[in-house]
């Protein structure tokens, strides 16, 4: 993967660089050899913050880290980019596999001799058959209505937010919390739903 280090303020040091790196292989065998990225490291007064950012084929990524030293921040970055290709290698895997009713096999019919012989039939040679008692097999049915299951539903307030939000900052934010849904206000008062489809790209949908 190609990467592309940026130092805002300050210098890096050569064991960033490589800490970076590494960091930037592992996400690679992920998303492949052809995704190239860029670190843009800076601070704000006590703070280190590392803006990271990588291009693929199809997808783009966005982390940001931050904490107290420089190699702690980017070690939060790669983690929750790491954690983002993951997730969007697991939805094409998903995507790519073929319905259940392809993959089920059928069982061949079963057919039953037709040598047998029939009790009023007179056949030469043939010994008397004994006189057996027929028992009714009870049949199973199965209902008119099929049940229904109904889905496991899970109360969540992380997916609103706050305090008023820009459409650009509510992208930011759902990136950095790496959520499929966000619902946020503008400063005007207008409600939008931000939320991530199933390739990957995310879809604003306006409340009225």
């Amino acid at each position: 993967m190609q990467v592309a280090i940026t130092a805002r303020k300050g210098r890096i040091s050569k064991a960033l660089r490589t800490q970076a790196e590494e960091g930037m292989e592992r996400i690679g065998r992920i998303l492949g050899r052809t995704a190239r990225s860029s670190i843009i490291f800076s601070a704000q007064r006590h703070l280190q913050i590392v803006e990271l950012n990588i291009l693929s084929r199809s997808q783009k990524f966005a982390a940001t880290g931050k904490g107290d030293s420089p190699d702690a921040a980017l070690r939060e970055a790669i983690a929750h980019a790491e954690h983002q290709a993951h997730r969007y290698r697991d939805r094409r895997i998903v995507n790519k596999r073929l319905p259940k009713e392809d993959k089920m096999l059928t069982a061949p019919p079963v057919t039953r001799s037709k040598s047998r012989v029939e009790p009023d039939q007179d056949v030469e040679g043939a010994k008397p058959a004994r006189g057996k008692a027929r028992a009714s097999i009870a049949v199973h049915s199965f209902p008119a209505s099929t049940a229904i299951v109904e889905p496991h539903i899970i109360k969540s307030s992380e997916a609103v937010a706050l305090k008023p939000l820009t459409i650009e900052e509510a992208v930011k934010d759902a990136e950095f919390q790496d959520r499929d849904l966000l619902i946020f206000r503008t400063a005007s008062g207008e409600m939008y739903a931000l939320h991530r489809r199933r390739d990957g790209q995310m879809e604003l949908v306006e409340i009225p």
